[in-house]
């Protein structure tokens, strides 16, 4: 039985009757307020409606309702997307898919299970780590993001050096198109299926080409050993150095993480102190895994790597507890900065591992420059930065110069051969910044490929791709040639 509505708005009522449930819409504004933004909080709208479907079948109703009616909408997962790609900015109606979580079946002989859009991602290796296996992909909000979400920003997270980001373990999807129509893309894992690349298409892809409703992951094997350690050192370019010396050597960790001074700060005025030294400058936090020969043979040559580039302390975790108290400090590094300042802003740039040191230089200039402090927490391995411009939006002009600093920070890495995410994903926040790695012509490639799936745009607009301006100009100027032709 649906709940009695309070409202005389049709839509409201024609939504509501295609979820199942006393609860499956919400709609009054107290309600939606929860709702008007993700991650990222500098921008905040209210939803038209928030509803909640129990399988494909609603949301493709759902789809086919808002396409035929003309009203905007988006997918949401759990919200902790740090680039406000599920922030309604038309005032859409979100198509939440909290209740679609379930674990649909797991397939050890193959290696993949499959998901729908609201399991949570450590979830996944919880339900199978008691056979030996685990999902590889490891945001730093693995305990609560949901691997629907993480298809939709192909997010990453600290062992993906080794084993890559989410793209490389989908296997297949379902996908509701903007229409209300239902497709199977992927092959469930075999090699070089005819046609485009319509699953390396989606993954990334933000939610502005379909809504994801089942997923086909690839699982692994839980390495036979690992082995971490954390080192210490008293300049910023000497942790650095050490990065790009540890690849050189052959050696590919797991993970190979680097926090700086005013980032240890942080995490150890959080939730998971451990006790780093308050004076140095930059820990590197290492783990190789993989069967047991060998991995003593890389860690030795680690430990000789951090030496030769002046560590002050150097050590190797001697159980999985010490381990594990080190990953928990290190995974609680972006909302640890709320500890030390009121507010910050996250960024999300990509730099070649041999830039690190010059880049970082820049970062720090651009702190100067704004009177900001900005933290350095990142995935130095595979040159994945994430500089966080702390700052107080009670000061008048703070928050301005923070998304400045932010947009300098994005710029040093694209100057560097970079680019301007490596996780996060574009969204709101860094859709101008496009222009930093694309020119219009490679920009309206793109948004010619999001007009096929979505030629009305109705589903997420307004995110991805730069405001019009230059963009229009050129695809108009490319109409006229082609009409030219033509005649």
């Amino acid at each position: 039985m649906l709940k009695k509505l309070k409202t005389k708005d049709p839509h409201i009522k024609g939504l509501a009757a295609l979820v199942s449930g006393p609860n499956g819409i919400l709609y009054q504004k107290e309600d939606l307020i929860a709702y008007d933004c993700d991650g990222f909080t500098l921008h905040k709208h209210l939803p038209k409606a928030v509803v909640f479907p129990k399988d494909t079948d609603e949301v493709a109703a759902l789809v086919k309702y808002c396409s035929e009616n003309g009203l905007p909408f988006l997918a949401r997962g759990a919200g902790t997307g740090l680039s406000g790609g599920a922030i309604p900015i038309n005032g859409e109606v979100i198509i939440s898919l909290v209740r679609m979580k379930r674990l649909l079946s797991v397939d050890l002989e193959n290696r993949r299970a499959v998901v729908e859009p609201g399991f949570v991602n450590l979830k996944l290796t919880h339900s199978i780590s008691d056979r030996g296996y685990y999902y590889a992909p490891d945001p730093s909000s693995q305990y609560c993001c949901t691997i629907g979400g993480n298809v939709a920003e192909n997010a990453g997270g600290a062992h993906c050096l080794k084993y890559g980001v989410t793209t490389n373990h989908i296997l297949g999807l379902e996908v509701v198109l903007p229409d209300g129509n239902i497709i199977n893309i992927g092959g469930n894992g075999i090699p070089d299926t005819p046609g485009y690349d319509l699953l390396g298409l989606l993954t990334g892809s933000e939610g502005t080409l379909g809504i994801v409703t089942k997923i086909t992951v690839r699982i692994l094997k839980n390495p036979e050993s690992k082995q971490t350690v954390l080192a210490y050192f008293d300049r910023v370019e000497d942790g650095s150095q050490a990065v790009s010396d540890i690849i050189s050597k052959g050696i590919v960790p797991a993970a190979l993480e680097m926090m700086d001074k005013i980032a240890i700060e942080g995490v150890e005025a959080a939730a998971f102190p451990v006790g780093h030294p308050k004076d140095i400058e930059a820990l590197l936090l290492i783990e190789v895994d993989g069967i047991s020969a060998g991995i003593d043979e890389q860690i030795h040559q680690i430990l000789e790597v951090c030496r030769t580039r002046n560590v002050r302390e150097v050590k190797v975790a001697q159980n999985e507890e010490e381990r594990g108290r080190w990953w928990a400090n290190r995974k609680t590094g972006f909302g640890a900065m709320g500890a030390i300042s009121p507010d910050y802003l996250v960024q999300d740039g990509v730099i070649p591992r041999s830039r690190l040191p010059e880049v970082l230089k820049k970062i720090n200039g651009i702190s100067d420059k704004y009177g900001l402090r900005i933290a350095n927490i990142f995935h130095a391995g595979d040159g994945n930065l994430h500089p966080l411009v702390l700052f107080d939006a009670r000061v008048p002009g703070e928050t301005d110069k923070a998304l400045k600093a932010g947009s300098e920070c994005l710029k040093a890495c694209a100057d560097a051969g970079g680019s301007i995410t490596g996780e996060h994903g574009v969204g709101i926040e860094k859709k101008e910044e496009m222009r930093f790695v694309f020119n219009d012509d490679e920009i309206i490639a793109q948004s010619d490929i999001r007009e096929v799936f979505n030629p009305h745009n109705l589903l997420n607009a307004g995110k991805l791709f730069p405001s019009p301006g230059r963009c229009v100009e050129v695809k108009k100027e490319l109409k006229e040639r082609q009409e030219a032709v033509r005649s």
